[in-house]
């Protein structure tokens, strides 16, 4: 990827994002752009995870389930503004992921799945069962940003969906950055030959361990953000932002979109929160049709929906 490159990708996710709401037919469509650029976020963070470091996660839910909760009850319990709260979950993630990144990165394969997917697993019960503090199944509210208030101050009159279309965005386009940026520095060539073989990595002086931790943090810092963003915008959280399903959602973004690739993630990201607005049409078969266009994709356009396009443009097909 040539910086030139780098520089393109962000400008035209920069552009599409800003001509999206020309073709809004109605404000419900800033709600629907806002969780795309969420969604997006997270993602971001596990292809710099599985597309650049190589490593499986089934269960950084549970990191999106941190932050969003943090959004939740720092404000409550310890006086903080939920823009600090926010700050908050990303190093409570960041601190977890260094204390369970040390021990389960040394595993591989499925054995590496099985035991982030226990993680997962593990914080979604706590926040279910904790009934006192998280308010069990049922959720709890979440207070909402005072950014909006201020902006409205300074002249600024953003309906809920724009102010959280724009921030959400903002806060996506940081993040496709910063992995854009990872991607062609050092560290990232680094993660990218620890992909290819951590046996070659190892014998040319790379620090296997290091790198892996250091991606998984990364990756649980991005899921942590974006569970906290999504929080404050639906003013409510419930465990299920930690459950196994909204795992395996996340995955499949990455995967469907191609995992080695920043827009490829957003591109999966839009697909899957899209498609089920779509396939609303199909009443009781909407779930069979959703997967019947994944394995579709997967079997005709195996390395990603965006990558196998580009590729296929370039001449070089599969």
């Amino acid at each position: 990827m040539k910086l030139s490159s780098k520089w393109t990708q962000l400008a035209a996710l920069a552009v599409l994002v800003a001509v999206l709401p020309l073709f809004f037919p109605s404000g419900y469509y800033y709600r629907v752009g806002a969780l795309i650029f969420v969604n997006g976020l997270a993602v971001t963070g596990l292809v710099i995870l599985i597309g650049y470091a190589g490593q499986i996660s089934l269960g950084h839910a549970g990191f999106a389930g941190i932050g969003a909760y943090a959004c939740a009850l720092a404000p409550e319990h310890l006086g903080l503004p939920p823009s600090l709260a926010i700050l908050l979950g990303a190093v409570i993630s960041a601190l977890l992921a260094v204390l369970i990144g040390k021990p389960i990165l040394r595993l591989r394969g499925y054995y590496l799945a099985v035991a982030t997917l226990g993680f997962g697993i593990l914080v979604s019960m706590v926040l279910t069962n904790e009934r006192a503090l998280t308010g069990g199944p049922d959720g709890m509210a979440v207070q909402g940003l005072a950014l909006r208030k201020i902006l409205r101050g300074w002249g600024w009159k953003l309906s809920s969906g724009e102010f959280w279309y724009i921030l959400s965005a903002l806060a996506m386009l940081v993040g496709v950055w910063i992995a854009l940026n990872l991607f062609q520095s050092a560290t990232g060539r680094a993660m990218r030959a620890l992909h290819g073989s951590e046996v070659a990595a190892r014998t040319v002086g790379i620090d296997v361990a290091r790198l892996k931790l250091q991606a998984f943090v990364i990756s649980a810092v991005y899921a942590s953000v974006a569970g906290s963003l999504l929080a404050l915008q639906n003013q409510f959280v419930t465990p299920d932002i930690a459950g196994f399903m909204h795992s395996i959602e996340m995955v499949t973004m990455a995967v469907l979109g191609g995992v080695g690739s920043v827009l490829g993630a957003v591109t999966g990201s839009a697909i899957l929160t899209l498609l089920p607005q779509v396939l609303t049409v199909f009443a009781e078969y909407e779930q069979v049709v959703l997967g019947l266009v994944m394995i579709l994709v997967m079997i005709f356009l195996p390395r990603g929906l965006l990558p196998s396009i580009v590729a296929k443009l370039k001449g070089r097909g599969e």
